[in-house]
């Protein structure tokens, strides 16, 4: 059953891909993100559903008479420079095999970031996005968080199987950015159920990132939740709803996982944590030697001989700074960085352009909320090797379309103030004439 709704709900939708590209690129973070397929039991788990709705994209876009051009901005153009690097790196890998690989899936990711800067420029599409961002990630939310409950705490919450949030840790870290979107989206809705809905869909996927015991997950959510408490209109009453809520909601997991989470300060003593450790030193001796980086799929037993403390503890990088340093040397760390930056600096722009415009409040909000999820992510990422997961990229499309949209409204507005009012006309009279 779940394997035709998906194929319904595909191929239904290819008439819509096919009349507007940006159908298509939601589409396609639908399935990136939520990975449908996966939640099935038969074929619609290796079908080609994303293949299909690519294909379907290019034809819109192809056909499409609407205004579908790439936006020139430092983000864009930062992260074209963060490609273009990758292609420079990646014949210098030391495993060309492996390398390869993992630059065909890359390469895919990236290209469907730029169809999504390109399509998503409307406040309408913008929504649609974010909406789509929530449902495909607040569905595990929901989910992990009603199971945690049922367990008591008692098992841990996993992703869907074979994705880039099937790690627990990683779980963790989408839903935990899934969140301040949908305090967002929660202020739109016009129904008070609807709003209470949502609340309680942010609670339970507050639940399932504790369920799923990850440390970095407790750090990443902390200052996630500090950061949205900055930036609330309403301090007092959000520091009343924290102070009520948080202490609750880890009272109520078990003695097990306090357990768990009291070795963040006693890392020395876990061996999961000392070989992350043991991996940044790999990466950083290699990027020391290699000006390239060692390209994809560089996690082998061999730079561990050559560049690590600990030559047996072979470990994935568990940071998407140390990845990005491993990967692709100090110049690509660089850009990467860069890039964060200048998204960043973006949604501070729009939110201090938008005050004292009622009409724009919507893009102050989301680009707030969008910069406390990126804080969850800069924290939480710290620890994960997530540095190819798409959603943070499409939460920069986002952004360049609300700038672009905010940038527009008050270029207009302004224009408008300084025309100059026309004299009034003078009607010559019949008799004088």
């Amino acid at each position: 059953m779940r394997d035709i709704v998906v194929f319904l709900l595909v191929f239904g939708g290819l008439p819509y891909v096919l009349k507007r590209p940006v159908y298509g690129g939601l589409m396609w973070v639908w399935i990136s993100v939520m990975n449908p397929h996966t939640q099935g039991w038969g074929y619609a788990t290796t079908f080609p559903f994303a293949y299909i709705i690519a294909l379907a994209t290019f034809a819109s876009l192809l056909k499409s008479h609407e205004k579908n051009s790439f936006p020139m901005t430092p983000i864009s153009l930062t992260l074209v420079l963060f490609v273009i690097w990758m292609n420079l790196t990646t014949p210098f890998a030391m495993f060309p095999d492996g390398a390869w690989s993992q630059y065909a899936k890359v390469m895919k990711i990236m290209l469907m970031t730029f169809v999504m800067m390109m399509v998503v420029h409307k406040r309408e599409d913008v929504q649609r996005l974010i909406w789509v961002l929530v449902i495909s990630l607040g569905f595990y939310g929901v989910k992990g968080g009603i199971f945690t409950l049922r367990s008591g705490g008692n098992d841990r919450v996993w992703g869907p199987v074979g994705t880039f949030i099937g790690d627990n840790n990683a779980l963790a870290l989408a839903l935990i950015m899934t969140i301040p979107l949908m305090y967002y989206l929660m202020h739109d809705l016009n129904k008070r159920w609807m709003r209470h809905a949502m609340l309680v869909a942010m609670a339970l996927s507050g639940m399932a990132a504790l369920g799923s015991y990850s440390r970095g997950g407790l750090l990443a959510i902390v200052a996630m939740l500090l950061f949205m408490w900055i930036k609330s209109r309403r301090k007092l009453a959000g520091g009343a709803v924290l102070v009520l809520l948080v202490p609750l909601a880890l009272l109520f997991m078990p003695e097990q996982w306090g357990a768990r989470m009291d070795t963040i300060g006693q890392y020395r003593a876990d061996q999961s944590a000392m070989g992350r450790i043991n991996a940044w030193h790999m990466a950083y001796n290699l990027a020391r030697d290699r000006f390239m980086g060692g390209g994809f799929a560089i996690y082998e037993p061999l730079p561990f001989a050559m560049y690590a403390p600990d030559p047996t503890d072979v470990h994935a990088a568990h940071s998407i700074y140390f990845q990005a340093l491993a990967e692709h040397g100090f110049v690509g760390l660089f850009i990467y960085l860069l890039l964060g930056w200048f998204t960043w600096r973006s949604a501070a722009v729009i939110v201090r352009r938008c005050r004292g415009h009622a009409e724009l409040d919507w893009a102050s909000r989301l680009a707030a909320m969008i910069q406390a999820s990126l804080i969850g992510f800069a924290v939480g990422g710290a620890f994960l090797s997530l540095l190819y997961w798409d959603v943070p990229y499409y939460l920069m499309a986002a952004i360049i379309a609300a700038r672009v949209h905010v940038t527009l409204h008050l270029g207009a507005e302004h224009r408008g103030a300084r025309r100059p009012a026309l004299p009034p006309r003078v009607v010559p009279n019949r008799q004088e004439i």
